[in-house]
């Protein structure tokens, strides 16, 4: 795992310092809020502390490094990041009653919303290719660190200002030694350490280049269990924890036989599905009727035979030995023409977000106040956000 204390301290910001305009989502463990300082726009994730506290079962008493593993885990995975489609940490808040994560603002909301102003609310091949491979991508660096994403979907798939997505929301991931520990593969490390911007880019349009929900709680510690499989690109142990989105998470999750990096390959195969269709495809009437489609129903690839329903097939693919992994993902003809290396420097991505997608509040927010609001009364306990608990999975 991480380590709970990074060698190098983290940046601060004082709350002071940051003035809250809009809130840009809330789920089971925090509160995203657009905050502006002096000379930029950020993200901020906060996190109640006395929430924290509470689902510890006292751990804050001894010192609370129990009670904030997890929050320390997220804060040392965004400060080990260094790639353009993922966050870097700008800076961590804190006070008495909160803690919080600053990270660069996406304007261009995520791939859900997105999806949703689509002619019939689904995107073409191409412009699922262009996502898709960057995708594939920043889960092949994170990979490269050994770290387990476990909650890919298009929520936490944000559009930034050059068009270029970003992987966010890192509470659900885990890191396992790798048993032959590798760099990130150099396909996934980009030649600059930013993302282009829209001053500077390569000429290229995107389609020369490309020619061709409900969590699952955390864990406080994944043991290894078993040898590696395919879906892993090079050898690592596995976990045994029981976490992801209701909807997105793998067979092997639910049957807690332990998983590694091929749990992030089925949820591509989810998340693509979900593009080409505009839905899921194992979605049940309630949680166990889902999970019972997810061991048993092929998914239904209606329409032509097509390269790109071959793919999904090949990601939803049951067992996780005959699951296809990075490598063949790269190689599989859906990607044919895609050039990985200048992936990052496409100058006009399928979407580039406007100045007017932005829409703030006329008065600033109290972002104490709104997360007490929200985690003070036990909100977040009444299963809106459908979240999971180990022994929601004892009846399979």
């Amino acid at each position: 795992m991480l380590d709970p204390s990074p060698p190098e301290p983290a940046p601060t910001i004082d709350l002071t310092d940051l003035h809250a305009v809009a809130v840009l989502g809330r789920g089971a463990k925090g509160v995203v809020f657009d905050v502006c300082t002096s000379s930029e726009t950020l993200a901020l994730k906060v996190i109640s502390r006395s929430s924290v506290e509470q689902k510890s079962g006292g751990a804050a008493e001894n010192g609370g490094s129990g009670a904030y593993k997890r929050v320390w885990f997220e804060r040392d995975v965004l400060l080990s990041l260094h790639h353009p489609l993922l966050p870097a940490l700008r800076g961590v808040v804190s006070t008495d009653k909160i803690i919080g994560f600053a990270i660069d603002r996406c304007s261009g909301g995520d791939l859900n919303s997105l999806r949703r102003r689509q002619t019939e609310q689904m995107f073409s091949d191409d412009t699922i290719r262009f996502y898709a491979a960057e995708m594939v991508l920043a889960l092949e660096y994170l990979h490269g660190l050994g770290i387990i994403y476990r909650d890919l979907k298009p929520d936490n798939v944000l559009i930034q200002d050059n068009g270029h997505i970003m992987l966010v929301d890192f509470d659900l991931s885990t890191k396992i030694p790798l048993q032959s520990p590798e760099p990130p593969s150099l396909h996934a490390t980009p030649p600059a350490p930013q993302a282009p911007s829209s001053k500077k880019k390569k000429k290229g349009r995107f389609l020369s280049c490309l020619s061709c929900n409900a969590d699952v709680s955390p864990e406080s510690s994944d043991p290894p269990a078993g040898p590696p499989i395919s879906g892993s690109d090079h050898g690592s142990c596995k976990s045994n924890s029981f976490v992801g989105t209701e909807e997105y998470v793998a067979p092997e999750m639910i049957t807690g036989n332990g998983h590694d990096y091929g749990v992030d390959w089925w949820s591509l195969g989810i998340v693509l599905y979900e593009m080409l269709y505009g839905r899921t495809p194992f979605r049940g009437v309630n949680r166990k009727e889902t999970f019972y489609r997810i061991l048993s129903k092929s998914p239904e690839l209606v329409g032509e035979k097509t390269v790109l329903r071959e793919l999904i097939g090949s990601l939803l693919e049951k067992d996780p030995e005959k699951r296809i992994g990075c490598e063949g993902i790269k190689g599989h003809e859906f990607f044919r023409g895609v050039d990985w290396e200048s992936l990052l420097l496409i100058s006009r991505p399928p979407y580039i977000p406007s100045g007017a997608d932005r829409e703030d509040s006329k008065e600033l927010i109290d972002v104490e106040k709104v997360v007490q609001d929200v985690f003070g009364d036990g909100a977040m306990n009444n299963n809106n956000n459908k979240t999971l608990k180990n022994d929601d999975f004892s009846h399979f």
